[in-house]
Parts: structure tokens; C-alpha cells; sequence
């Protein structure tokens, strides 16, 4: 029973800017590194906010994911979980707004619905079905491996699907859109995992940091 209620935290981070986020183009499965401009702010947003010590650090296999997580956590052991990569947008991949605008398809994926993906790319759906596989392996290896505070570091479109399909409570998903280096805390038991499929969402990620006067 103190294993069915022991609660685990998982600190939810989106990867740095890209030059392709930058410049308002869509990358999925397109492996770029962070910018200058993505590394510098990371490192400036450590020195704003206060991140949190975890025991294991959980990364999409991207570079913009792992080079993010060697400068927040460069000390923490890095596993890469290939579920936790970016929607695949096929054809709209490496394109922008501007070109895609006049593209019928395009149209139609932005409508949106649970089936809709870019042509040659993934759906909503498939995407949560992989994230959910990817979030159950999470939770199981911490719970086998007694880690009670973990990090993972992904994309945008996943930390949104994430937290509004198995969150709660129940939030728009445009209300859980996260800034590049920052993100969500959730907390899960294993007896709310394996009943409900879900987790709670705690708050926002990195934290305000403590004033010193405070502290002493």
C-alpha cells in the first residue's frame, strides 16, 4: 500500500530556441541543435529561476532536447526516451507559415480533430498513444529504481498533449503552452497511474527563486 501512494514528481521542461523556432519554422523530427540565442537564454533563465534537484533526467532523443539538458542538468544521469520526440509534420516539416498558408492540406490539419496530420505525417492521435507509452515507461522505471523526482526535457506539442490528455485537473490546452526552457511539475502514485492513467498537475516549472532574506 506505501508503494501504491508514494508520490513520484516529474519536472516537464521544453527544449531551448532553435535558429527553425526563430525563424517560425516547423521542425518535428528535424534533429537541429539549440541557437546561441536558445543556449544563452537557458543559461540566463538559470540565473532568473531556481530549477529543481532531480535524481534522473528523461530526454527526447533530439539535439535541442539533449543540449538542453546537459546545461540545466550537466551533472544528472541522462536517459533518452524516443517516444518523448516531436510530432512528425511530414510534408510541412522545415517549412513556415508563409509557405504553407495557400496549401489545402495545410488548411485542413489546422482545423484540426484527433485523426488530422500533415500529409505523409503523424496524427493527434498517434502522437498521444506514443507519448502515453513513453510517460507509462517514465513512471515505471522511477517507481522500480526508487527515484522519487525526475526531469523530463521535450517539445512543445508534446508537454501540451501530455498534461491535457492525462492531467489533471482539466485545463485548456492552450493554456499549457510552455516558454522554451521552462514547463509544468506533476505528481503521480502508482494506485492514480495504473487506475486512471493520470497524474496532477502541480504548478509551473523552473520556480521563483527565494529572496535571501528570506532563507536565513
Amino acid at each position: 500500500m506505501i508503494f501504491l501512494m508514494k508520490g513520484y514528481r516529474i519536472s516537464v521542461i521544453r527544449h531551448g530556441m532553435t535558429e527553425a523556432n526563430e525563424k517560425g519554422i516547423y521542425i518535428g523530427k528535424t534533429d537541429i541543435p539549440l541557437s546561441a540565442k536558445g543556449a544563452s537564454e537557458i543559461v540566463s533563465k538559470m540565473e532568473v529561476f531556481d530549477y529543481p534537484s532531480v535524481h534522473r533526467v528523461y530526454s527526447s532523443p533530439l539535439k535541442r532536447c539533449t543540449e538542453t539538458a546537459d546545461i540545466i542538468f550537466p551533472e544528472t544521469e541522462l536517459c533518452i526516451s524516443e517516444y518523448m520526440r516531436e510530432l512528425d509534420f511530414g510534408d510541412f516539416e522545415n517549412k513556415s507559415v508563409d509557405e504553407l498558408i495557400n496549401n489545402p492540406d495545410y488548411k485542413k490539419w489546422l482545423k484540426g480533430g484527433k485523426n488530422s496530420h500533415a500529409p505523409n505525417g503523424e496524427s493527434l492521435e498517434e502522437m498521444t498513444a506514443r507519448v502515453y507509452k513513453g510517460l507509462h515507461n517514465i513512471i515505471i522505471d522511477m517507481m522500480n529504481d526508487g527515484i522519487t523526482h525526475s526531469a523530463i526535457i521535450t517539445h512543445a506539442g508534446i508537454i501540451s498533449n501530455m498534461l491535457s490528455c492525462f492531467g489533471l485537473p482539466k485545463y485548456d490546452p492552450k493554456t499549457l503552452q510552455a516558454p522554451f526552457g521552462e514547463g509544468f511539475d506533476i505528481i503521480v502514485t502508482a494506485q492514480m497511474w495504473l487506475n486512471s492513467q493520470a497524474f496532477e498537475i502541480l504548478g509551473y516549472c523552473p520556480y521563483d527563486k527565494i529572496p535571501d532574506s528570506e532563507n536565513e
